[in-house]
């Protein structure tokens, strides 16, 4: 029986332990890697995909099947990412620009490391951490529309429910995320991002 039929939606509003059980083991990779991608570190990747379960558990009987279990998971991430980059805001100061100028440019103003062309090996291998990296200065309703569609693989549709927006605005939000993040590889000296589908 599918997780979305009518007849297992009814099971997970009862709160059968089994029902949940399975919705459990069925999404938490795919849930805590999201958080993951979002940029969360890995204990607090953790903590959010534990509170999101958390919710789901408590909040089952409000479930009416009108959306995917997946769509509805992913919409309490979503709003589970946002608690918890509030509270990172909170405990994280901003790095002072002359602390970040002597970290990466040497007294006579040449690079600590330079910037590095990326050849076809260096793409395999440091590519993804410089899209992680990266993935940092993009606003948080982008970089989800990005790790949704990019990383999930979710539809249009799923990702609108799960943002709140519209395709319009879905557009708009892949569009501009997809610009800073080639804008921040470029500065890292990374070329041919085209391939990185981006």
């Amino acid at each position: 029986m599918s997780i979305d039929d009518p007849k297992f939606v009814a099971r997970i509003r009862a709160g059968e332990p089994a029902a949940l059980q399975t919705v459990v083991h069925a999404y938490l990779g795919q849930i805590l890697r999201a958080a993951r991608g979002a940029g969360l570190d890995p204990q607090r990747a953790e903590d959010v995909t534990q509170a999101t379960f958390a919710t789901f558990i408590e909040k089952a009987e409000k479930f009416e099947g009108r959306s995917h279990v997946r769509t509805w998971l992913f919409g309490i991430l979503y709003k589970k990412i946002a608690e918890a980059r509030r509270a990172q805001q909170r405990e994280v100061k901003m790095d002072d620009i002359d602390e970040v100028v002597e970290q990466r440019f040497n007294p006579d103003g040449s690079w600590v490391r330079p910037p590095q062309p990326a050849d076809v090996q260096l793409y395999r291998t440091e590519v993804s951490q410089f899209i992680e990296d990266c993935l940092e200065i993009v606003p948080d309703q982008q970089r989800m529309a990005f790790i949704l569609r990019e990383v999930e693989g979710l539809g249009t549709d799923e990702i609108c429910k799960i943002l709140g927006v519209t395709r319009t605005n879905l557009g708009v939000l892949l569009y501009r995320g997809r610009n800073r993040l080639r804008e921040c590889l470029e500065t890292k000296g990374v070329r041919g991002y085209r391939d990185a589908q981006l």
